[in-house]
């Protein structure tokens, strides 16, 4: 190693640093992935605690007890959420024939202006029960897959749930635990990364709630405007989805127009869709960068990266995470960088 300059040397230090860190990282996301149904939890509970922290401050401080105060807190989650989501079944519930009848309407609507290819649509409508038999060992197999998704799911929501509960309920227990565990020459340098990991998660859920409520304001406006039904369910249903970056926004968006399209016919239905894309375009292009750059205090590419980084390794849970835990880390290099370089 003598023989090389300093440069090449200082370099191949580097590379080092950098691979095993790569490594290090790689394994890391692998047990994580291998460990989903425990992990996954945990961190939508760590999410859930930075969001419903204020309130179940508010609480403590008006001299309720900690425990009553965590459960309360809990029972408010579950009541918006579970009221959201009651508001916008029944609400497809009671346009779901009228959206297929304008399904149906516009796939004939193709057939007579496109001539072949309108056909085929609507051949593909007609013989939908042929398709079903043909593919019915495959679709059984989805079918099987899907309920096994949707109870792991439930499992992890009902995991996560209790996991806000007791985090809230022992948040107050947290730095000793951590000081108790680490040892006594590094718990300052710990609590410090901890304390400044969590503020960062906290911003990412403020700002993702704050533009969570503006999409939600500004569709459900644009929806009574329009005269469209549920226009109150499907506000709550942006809202719930904005949570989830990008493809939260356009399912909740596009089950909007559908029932704008049902209810009202197919000139409101675009008026709805350029309503809703008014809205993403602002999200995506103001609110999504300006916010959670100042929230997070995370440059806004590197918020579009950090999302599209996560997308790509975890799929909709790694859209959710990924800021947040981009952020998280940066505040803990921040940490090292100033206590051991004095920066």
């Amino acid at each position: 190693m003598q023989l090389l300059p300093a440069p090449v040397r200082r370099l191949a230090a580097w590379c080092a640093v950098v691979l095993l860190v790569s490594g290090v990282g790689y394994v890391g996301i692998r047990l994580c992935a291998e460990f989903r149904t425990a992990v996954t939890p945990v961190l939508l509970a760590l999410l859930g605690t930075a969001l419903l922290g204020p309130l179940y401050r508010r609480l403590v401080r008006a001299r309720v007890p900690r425990s009553l105060a965590a459960g309360l807190t809990c029972v408010a989650v579950v009541a918006v959420v579970g009221g959201a989501v009651y508001i916008v079944v029944a609400a497809l519930i009671d346009t779901g024939d009228e959206i297929v009848a304008s399904l149906k309407d516009a796939a004939q609507g193709v057939a007579d202006h496109f001539g072949a290819a309108g056909t085929s649509l609507d051949d593909l409508a007609t013989n939908a029960k042929e398709l079903l038999t043909k593919f019915g060992g495959t679709a059984a197999s989805n079918v099987i897959s899907g309920v096994s998704i949707v109870g792991e799911s439930i499992a992890m929501a009902v995991l996560a749930l209790l996991l806000v509960f007791f985090f809230l309920r022992d948040s107050h227990r947290a730095v000793d635990t951590l000081r108790a565990i680490v040892p006594g020459g590094s718990a300052d340098t710990a609590e410090a990364m901890a304390r400044r990991a969590f503020e960062a998660v906290e911003g990412f859920m403020r700002g993702t709630t704050l533009i969570a409520l503006i999409d939600a304001v500004c569709i459900t406006v644009g929806l009574l405007v329009l005269g469209v039904p549920g226009a109150v369910g499907l506000g709550a249903l942006v809202f719930v989805g904005a949570y989830i970056p990008y493809l939260g926004a356009f399912l909740s968006g596009a089950v909007a127009v559908l029932v704008a399209l049902a209810d009202r016919g197919f000139v409101i239905a675009l008026w709805a869709l350029g309503v809703v894309l008014a809205v993403q375009v602002l999200e995506g292009h103001v609110l999504q960068p300006m916010i959670q750059s100042r929230t997070v205090q995370m440059h806004p590419a590197l918020v579009m990266l950090a999302i599209t980084g996560g997308a790509s390794v975890a799929g909709v849970l790694g859209m959710l995470l990924a800021v947040p835990v981009t952020a998280a880390a940066f505040g803990v290099f921040g940490v090292l960088r100033d206590r051991y370089t004095g920066g």
